[in-house]
């Protein structure tokens, strides 16, 4: 690697390796608060961005600090917390008072941010985007005031989402002018396209944050937080490879594929990994039997275990399908039911688990009312069940119509059940299927059509009968790499590359 500015960075203790700054701000991180896969990204990436050593990263070493709101959730889970700034976020009518607290999780320094506008009582996320206007809006610009008070320069601003997507437009409109923030630069992970925050609008006005002009975006997306940061940050990241191609077409781009192709060369796609402490069948507490890739045999407990915790037909020869999901017309619920229904005629059982739309989960209690000695339907969210599924699962179901990433299909690989997924985002870049065992982990399909799914099962389930080469495929699935540090090499290498490229403007 070449060296970068050396404005840009500082001198760490040891007088060797060169530091780098890196304010990273999300709206959830699990363990402190989690809602859904953001929460799992942001919890693990800034941590394992901190472990990576600097003959890894060519003389590096990445000081990550992590940004929150103080969501009253927190609160509960934090054991040690100390206020550590009280800040002043620019408003028309005068600065609205915020206050910074800091704790840690392992050696990651944790900043929450309080104030009005983050009510104590309010959920993380509201079903009306327009309710968390001003609380991300002022969120995202303490971002920034919190830097600047800590007099902390950050080298990279990494932000994620629309709700701190102002944070990067913020960034582009002062840096010009302001020398504290004039050599930072921004990166922009987009984790759901479709999710832009529209409706905040008012709540930017009141704040004094400009709509954007930009003639390559659409008249509407001056007005939200995701285009505009999108068209202001220097880089661009989504969460696999497959998803920042897709989003340059009609189908994905979501009114936006023309203006992001104009910005095709600052778009990139870094699979997200998975924390296999976390998710390990060896060591899951959770599992009627623990077994690794070694040890396929002891697997077999675990689907005895659920055929009998579900009532069904024990019978090991039949293959045991399982839906893990959110019960979402994005997951391809529906067509996992009409799938099901298509292949009727042949030897299969299933447990569908998940909860969401309520005409989704009724389709699935009526698949069950129809096949009610090969089906099972469980309408709740249920973690520990879900281990016990991909444990004794022999085949996920993952039929989503679009899936950015996705880590289920992760999950069920480690534990040896392979994933029957749609060719999409995330899924075609971590399943491989092809027509020899010792090299496949899955079966894809193309079209989101329930026939489409209905014929990789057919071939699935053809497969499943040669047990020998299903146990090769499982074991090539348990032996694929998703750690995050895979992940965090190549997110630095990234900040590595943009501070010595011009700024965004």
């Amino acid at each position: 690697m070449s060296t970068l500015p050396a404005s840009n960075l500082q001198a760490s203790a040891t007088g060797t390796a060169r530091r780098l700054r890196v304010l990273f701000t999300a709206s959830e991180a699990d363990p402190l608060i989690k809602v859904g896969g953001l929460g799992d990204v942001t919890g693990t990436l800034p941590l394992t961005l901190r472990k990576l050593r600097p003959e890894q990263t060519g003389g590096l070493e990445l000081d990550v600090r992590l940004v929150l709101p103080f969501h009253s959730a927190i609160a509960p889970r934090v054991k040690d917390i100390q206020p550590v700034a009280s800040l002043a976020v620019p408003h028309p009518k005068g600065s609205v008072a915020a206050q910074a607290f800091q704790t840690f999780v392992g050696d990651l320094p944790v900043y929450l941010i309080a104030g009005d506008p983050i009510a104590p009582d309010a959920p993380v996320y509201s079903l009306d985007t327009r309710k968390d206007g001003e609380k991300y809006t002022f969120f995202s610009l303490a971002v920034l005031e919190l830097a600047r008070k800590l007099d902390w320069r950050p080298d990279i601003l990494h932000a994620n989402d629309w709700h701190t997507a102002l944070a990067v437009y913020t960034l582009a409109l002062r840096r010009g002018e302001d020398r504290f923030f004039a050599l930072t630069r921004s990166i922009f992970t987009v984790h759901n396209l479709p999710f832009m925050g529209a409706g905040i609008d008012a709540a930017m006005q009141e704040y004094g944050i400009p709509p954007l002009e930009d003639e390559r975006l659409p008249a509407w997306g001056g007005y939200q937080p995701l285009p505009m940061a999108l068209a202001t940050a220097d880089h661009i990241t989504t969460v696999s490879p497959t998803y920042a191609r897709e989003i340059l077409t009609p189908e994905f781009g979501c009114g936006l594929q023309d203006f992001l192709r104009s910005r095709a060369e600052s778009i990139s796609g870094i699979l997200n990994g998975l924390d296999e402490k976390i998710w390990d069948p060896s060591t899951d507490a959770a599992l009627a039997a623990n077994f690794d890739a070694a040890s396929l045999d002891a697997r077999t407990a675990n689907k005895q275990a659920l055929i009998r915790e579900f009532n069904l037909p024990a019978n090991l020869d039949l293959p045991l399908l399982i839906l893990i999901s959110r019960m979402d017309w994005q997951k391809g619920v529906d067509l996992a039911v009409d799938g099901l229904r298509q292949i009727a005629g042949l030897p299969w059982q299933a447990i569908l688990l998940g909860s969401g739309d309520p005409t989704l989960e009724a389709s699935a209690r009526q698949l069950e009312a129809e096949f009610p000695y090969r089906v099972r339907a469980v309408i709740r969210f249920d973690s520990g069940l879900a281990r016990r599924m991909y444990a004794g699962g022999d085949m996920l179901l993952m039929p989503s119509r679009y899936e950015p990433c996705g880590l289920a299909q992760m999950i069920a690989m480690r534990y040896g059940c392979v994933p029957v997924a749609r060719a999409t985002g995330g899924l075609r870049d971590t399943v491989k299927d092809t027509q020899f065992p010792e090299t496949s982990t899955g079966f894809l399909f193309e079209d989101p059509t329930p026939e489409a799914l209905a014929a990789a099962l057919r071939r699935a389930i053809a497969a499943f009968q040669d047990r020998q080469a299903w146990r090769t495929r499982q074991v090539c699935g348990m032996q694929q790499d998703f750690s995050w540090e895979r992940s965090a090499l190549a997110y630095a290498q990234l900040y590595h590359k943009l501070l010595r490229q011009p700024a965004e403007t």
